[in-house]
């Protein structure tokens, strides 16, 4: 892989960070948003959620239907490398777009999860906070009728168009009884200051930024790439398919996530 040495050699001897988005856990079984094959979905808002009881019916029997399987997935090789690198001590830590936790799982320490995460529900009244699995058996308890198949066409954010909504009992807060939303950015939702604040900090103390499947379609991730473009810093994007500041990448990659991460991380590794 000719380019592989290329990002290899605009890495060399630098401290790097790595930016992902649903194109990394592809190979873990879950789909991402824009590439090739991924699902048609039109995207729940927050306003909508918020706003609609009917629009939380639909959220939470179609994440229910879709969590057995979102929850179940495994890291997959690319994960395990980012991890590797970063215990090899070149990479800084990860920055990620997504929500399923892989990262983490595998063994990364320091990992800034962006939009939030699909492990825990939080009341918008009180702000207790709820582990997802307990949830999800407060809603088979609360809805007997529920049948949760094998095999499901699973959502990037794990969940499921489902064919009813009708009878279905939405889960409310157990200690106020307000509205519980899970704990992730939902479209028309700003990222957390302090959030986005972490993660510039894991850039600005690095020399390098890895980009890994992401289109970088969503504006925190264009704004991450942008404080490195600035410092005039390497960027390597690794993705399948154009994203929106290929031209400003120093070497860019179209391909899977999985061998080419595997790879990169063998020659950082083997070059230290």
């Amino acid at each position: 892989m000719q380019l592989v040495g290329q990002a290899a050699d605009a890495f060399a001897g630098r401290r790097v960070a790595v930016l992902t988005g649903a194109g990394v856990s592809t190979d873990s079984g879950i789909p991402d948003y824009r590439g090739e094959g991924a699902p048609a979905r039109t995207p729940m808002t927050a306003q909508q959620f918020l706003g609609s009881e009917a629009a939380r019916r639909r959220y939470w029997i179609g994440s229910h239907l879709g969590w057995r399987a979102f929850a179940s997935a495994d890291p997959n090789p690319g994960h395990t490398a980012l991890a590797d690198l970063e215990h090899a001590g070149v990479a800084t830590g990860v920055v990620t777009q997504n929500v399923d936790g892989l990262h983490l799982r595998a063994g990364s320490r320091r990992v800034v999860e962006l939009h939030g995460t699909m492990r825990r529900v939080f009341c918008t009244h009180c702000g207790q906070v709820f582990d997802r699995r307990d949830l999800a058996r407060r809603v088979e308890a609360d809805n007997p009728w529920i049948d949760v198949p094998d095999d499901v066409l699973l959502g990037p954010d794990g969940d499921v168009l489902p064919d009813t909504v009708d009878g279905f009992h939405v889960p409310d807060c157990s200690v106020c009884g307000g509205i519980l939303k899970p704990d992730v950015v939902f479209f028309g939702e700003f990222v957390p200051v302090e959030r986005f604040r972490e993660a510039e900090q894991l850039v600005r103390t690095s020399q390098a930024l890895l980009v890994a499947g992401s289109s970088l379609v969503v504006n925190s991730g264009v704004r991450l790439v942008e404080r490195a473009r600035r410092r005039k810093l390497p960027v390597v994007i690794v993705n399948r398919g154009e994203t929106r500041v290929d031209r400003h990448a120093t070497v860019k990659i179209d391909a899977g996530t999985s061998p080419v991460l595997t790879a990169l991380t063998e020659a950082l590794i083997a070059a230290r």
